[in-house]
């Protein structure tokens, strides 16, 4: 078994701290990981991704160029990434910034995710990169929820170990939006 991600979107998403803590997600299940972010130099605003790579033998390489499944946050990553996902793939897209449509992809499963509003919703639009780490664990089947839990553990600092019953809520929500989505 090995799953491949691709995550892009600007600074300021979490972009990062979404691939760490899947990461630490998969350690926790006992599985092999490697996570590759890159970063532009801005601070805020700038572009952001990474890979994570999940593999119950070796991971290989960290560098992925045709991923099986993609999370675009906005627009600009989504023109500039969305058409590396392999056929067969899936790319899962904020709709509140993308806009795309299921001809766009050729062979390849759009998911639209409201994950902005659903945010919003929550009551924090930082929490958009837990809204896609719940959908990508409920797309790929990769990960189960219970690992993403402990995982934030992990990938929070302790000073923000309050924000984690939020956290896990966005996770929960952005799983049950994709499992909307999903073929039945």
């Amino acid at each position: 078994m090995r799953h491949d991600l691709f995550i892009a979107g600007f600074g300021g998403q979490g972009v990062l701290l979404a691939g760490n803590l899947l990461s630490y997600a998969a350690i926790h299940e006992g599985k092999n990981v490697s996570f590759f972010p890159a970063y532009g130099v801005e601070k805020r605003g700038g572009a952001a991704m990474c890979t994570v790579v999940i593999a119950d033998g070796d991971t290989g390489s960290p560098v992925v160029g045709h991923p099986s499944v993609s999370v675009m946050l906005n627009q600009l990553s989504f023109d500039k990434y969305a058409a590396k996902v392999k056929s067969g793939g899936y790319c899962i897209v904020n709709s509140n910034l993308v806009q795309a449509d299921e001809g766009s992809l050729p062979g390849v499963t759009l998911l639209p995710i409201p994950m902005n509003q659903i945010a919003i919703d929550l009551g924090d639009l930082r929490m958009v990169n837990m809204v896609a780490c719940g959908a990508y664990a409920a797309v790929s089947g990769a990960l189960q929820m219970v690992s993403l839990q402990e995982a934030l553990k992990k990938a929070l600092p302790e000073r923000n170990h309050r924000f984690i019953p939020a956290n896990l809520k966005a996770i929960e929500s952005g799983a049950d939006a994709a499992r909307a989505l999903l073929p039945a």
